[in-house]
């Protein structure tokens, strides 16, 4: 793949092996005690409850929402998670029992989890949600046509997602499972922070693997040297696949 010719800026080839490695080494690391519970406390504030599934009813989001407020007993002083993530119909729902919380209400748009939707679809699945009360929105690239070399239509259609999310964050979710290789995983990080994402995500917890440690290093870095190159802070989010406190 030309990734010169695909980015403002040059996306190194990733070293597969070395990738492995480094993300071996953090398995070997543990966090004891008092930091131990300080590390967990912080990743349940980050953490986003979700329920994306043809059963999902009100009665189910509203009790999602209580576990978000108060996701462990009152004697553990854990915060609130940082948002709920429910399909455009389920918002307005979401919003209503989390107001006054301060916690977010995520809606998953774009024809998820495919996104083989058509574009305009996709928009307006994005303009409904936030119009509900949404204040993010995770949407889904299109794999067939990344994998097919398109790049400036995927660059585009981030473009045209974020103008359509106004006053919302966006969320742009890569599948990884399916795009092959580290090194796609990298070039598509550099086109969605380049179409201005404030977050990429791994996974929509549909497919397998998810969010694997290498993958997400692969992300991290380039996180890392975006934020080098431009001063912009942008966010990664891991989705599906961790199960324990310890892969957290």
């Amino acid at each position: 793949m030309n990734s010169t010719a695909a980015t403002r800026f040059p996306v190194p080839a990733i070293d597969q092996v070395g990738v492995q490695e480094r993300a071996a080494k953090f398995t070997k690391r543990s966090l004891k005690n008092e930091a131990k519970l300080a590390g967990l406390k912080m990743a349940v504030s980050m953490m986003d409850l979700t329920t994306l599934e043809g059963a999902d009813s009100p009665g189910k989001v509203a009790q999602l929402c209580r576990k978000a407020r108060q996701p462990m007993a009152a004697r553990y002083d854990c915060p609130p998670c940082g948002a709920i993530c429910v399909y455009p119909t389920m918002v307005a729902v979401a919003k209503e029992h989390l107001a006054g919380t301060g916690i977010n209400v995520a809606s998953v748009a774009t024809g998820f989890p495919s996104g083989q939707y058509p574009l305009e679809i996709r928009l307006a699945d994005v303009r409904d949600a936030v119009a509900s009360g949404a204040t993010e929105i995770d949407m889904v690239i299109s794999r067939g046509v990344f994998l097919s070399g398109g790049f400036d239509q995927v660059r585009a259609e981030i473009i045209a997602t974020k103008e359509a999310c106004g006053d919302a964050h966006l969320k742009v979710i890569f599948e990884t499972g399916e795009l092959q290789t580290y090194d796609n995983v990298r070039l598509v990080s550099q086109i969605a922070m380049e179409a201005d994402a404030d977050f990429i995500k791994t996974s929509t917890g549909k497919v397998s693997p998810a969010a694997t440690l290498p993958v997400t290093l692969v992300m991290l870095e380039a996180v890392r040297d975006f934020y080098y190159a431009t001063g912009k802070r942008v966010g990664v989010k891991p989705a599906g696949g961790i199960r324990t406190a310890k892969e957290a």
